[in-house]
């Protein structure tokens, strides 16, 4: 999809890594979206809302709600109490 001025959003993302300030800073938060997409994706394909997510974790909805937008990165025992309540484990690796 292209945008008002005629650059596709790729094409946009890709001319800006090539600073390397920014292309460490986006490398910096690939895992952070990494999990978060994983935990939407598999909320999504459950069914289940952020409000019952927010009960099953013991939280508050708006706390699903700010993890799933990038407000808020959350602690490990956080992150692993979201994927228990999807049923689902955490696994951290380094590379």
């Amino acid at each position: 999809m292209k945008n008002p001025v005629g650059t596709s959003f790729d094409d946009f993302l890709n001319e800006q890594l090539r600073d390397p300030e920014i292309k460490a800073e986006y490398d910096a938060l690939t895992p952070r979206y990494e999990l978060i997409k994983a935990i939407i994706a598999a909320r999504t394909e459950q069914g289940i809302t952020q409000t019952e997510l927010a009960r099953r974790v013991g939280t508050k909805q708006n706390n699903i709600s700010r993890f799933e937008s990038g407000a808020h990165m959350p602690t490990l025992d956080f992150a692993g109490k979201v994927a228990a309540a999807l049923g689902k484990e955490l696994h951290i690796s380094l590379r």
